[in-house]
């Protein structure tokens, strides 16, 4: 059976796709955010969107192809290097995870969200945890 394509334009996917997030359903949210990012690769707001609905779904290595992608686009991104940092870390990445989390304190210290989630993977990959 062919693909469809879901009805709209890409603006019209993003719109769902941030709806669809926002009401819970990640998943759903990243299938439809997919298909905007395969249409507008360079879009940050997509990007952003599509990386915290395959984090939100639990499919952290998508997630990190997402954020790294969105680094890539906005490398004074501290959000996007925080994401990228969360995901690789529950991806198992921690030196990965360290970096980005590290770059993401670096340019707000005064998130402290930031600082603690790299104490934690700082902690985990001191202990050899996975």
């Amino acid at each position: 059976m062919p693909e469809t394509s879901p009805e709209g334009g890409v603006y019209e996917w993003y719109q769902r796709g941030v709806a669809l997030l926002r009401d819970g359903n990640p998943a759903a949210a990243a299938t439809l955010l997919e298909r905007a990012a395969t249409e507008e690769p360079g879009s940050r707001s997509i990007l952003e969107a599509l990386a915290r609905a395959q984090y939100d779904a639990g499919r952290y290595q998508d997630a990190v192809t997402s954020f790294t992608a969105l680094t890539a686009v906005s490398p004074t991104d501290d959000y996007a290097h925080f994401g990228l940092g969360l995901a690789a870390s529950k991806a198992g990445e921690l030196p990965l995870a360290v970096e980005h989390l590290a770059l993401a304190v670096a340019m707000r210290p005064d998130i402290g969200h930031y600082a603690k989630a790299l104490r934690r993977v700082r902690a985990r990959q001191a202990a050899g945890s996975p």
